[in-house]
């Protein structure tokens, strides 16, 4: 799987030969050198390159498939163009040894699009988007019963929680559970953006409490990668990537350890599925709201993700 770091891409030859296939031409290579750190039009490119303006569309179609080009569309004074920029100024290209791979075996990665919640229990300000527009209506805690939640890219609300139900893969798999990670890119919250709005953001486990982490603040200082552009800038852009993580020895985020519940208190084995649930408790010192970032949101593009090792 590659891994997304700042604008670095690290790709891994026995997962990602469709991108890998992406840059084995040398006019794929070259649109991505002369996009580093700027913004052309199909014309431009194709003027730079000295090739054909439809072979030039052929190849950043290419190029935009495998998430290496961002293609947005601008108006301007003749009508709307297309920009591209590159999405990574540098690419790393790792041979996974054996004991990775054995590693990766012993791994199932199960994600969960961030509006496919089965429970909730929110307060406004509150509100659910699609990559194409507001789902619902805004502050309205009955609009995250809205069927389009399944399209949602991101979520937010002022105080309580959501909860998730992920396949119990454990009581399939045969072999002994040594860890679960949780990931979410997740942020504060609060009417336009405030960096410094603090947020005590706590995750459950199995209805267990694993601990909780003080978000800093509700960020909207720049356009979040993959943030739609139709999206307003005054609001939230973007939030930090944080691993929970349970162990036989306790739970940890970003490997500091923040309780001392273990994976016996969850008693995987005894439920059929996985409860997460993320939210505000009711005594938190900083009720600071929570966005929850998804699929074409942020700068992850990723959903809710649960990683049980083997």
């Amino acid at each position: 799987m590659s891994k997304k770091t700042g604008n670095i891409l690290i790709l891994n030859t026995g997962k990602d030969i469709n991108i890998l296939k992406a840059l084995s031409t040398e006019v794929r290579i070259r649109i991505l050198e002369i996009l580093n750190g700027k913004k052309l039009n199909v014309s431009q490119i194709a003027q730079e390159l000295g090739i054909p303006q439809s072979t030039a569309v052929v190849n950043i179609n290419i190029l935009e498939k495998a998430g290496l080009v961002k293609v947005e569309n601008k108006k301007g004074e003749r009508g709307s163009q297309k920009l591209c920029s590159a999405q990574y100024s540098e690419i790393i290209i790792s041979f996974p040894s054996t004991t990775e791979k054995s590693e990766e075996d012993n791994v199932i990665e199960v994600e969960m699009p961030v509006g496919l919640y089965t429970k909730f229990e929110i307060g406004p300000p509150c509100g659910l988007c699609s990559p194409e527009k507001i789902i619902g209506f805004l502050d309205s805690p009955d609009s995250f019963w809205n069927p389009e939640r399944v399209k949602a890219g991101l979520l937010w609300f002022g105080k309580g929680f959501v909860e998730y139900k992920f396949p119990n893969n454990a009581l399939y798999k045969g072999k002994p559970l040594k860890k679960i990670e949780v990931l979410m890119e997740l942020s504060s919250e609060v009417p336009g953006t405030n960096k410094h709005w603090l947020s005590d953001l706590t995750l459950w486990v199995n209805e267990v409490e694993i601990g909780t982490w003080t978000f800093p603040g509700d960020f909207g200082d720049k356009r979040g990668r993959f943030t739609p552009l139709w999206w307003k800038l005054e609001g939230s852009q973007y939030g930090l990537l944080k691993t929970w993580i349970v162990t036989e020895n306790g739970s940890f985020i970003d490997g500091e350890k923040i309780s001392e519940v273990t994976l016996n208190d969850l008693r995987i084995n005894e439920h059929s599925s996985i409860k997460i649930r993320i939210g505000i408790k009711d005594d938190a010192q900083n009720v600071g709201g929570i966005n929850i970032f998804g699929r074409s949101f942020g700068n992850y593009d990723r959903d809710i993700v649960l990683r049980p090792h083997f």
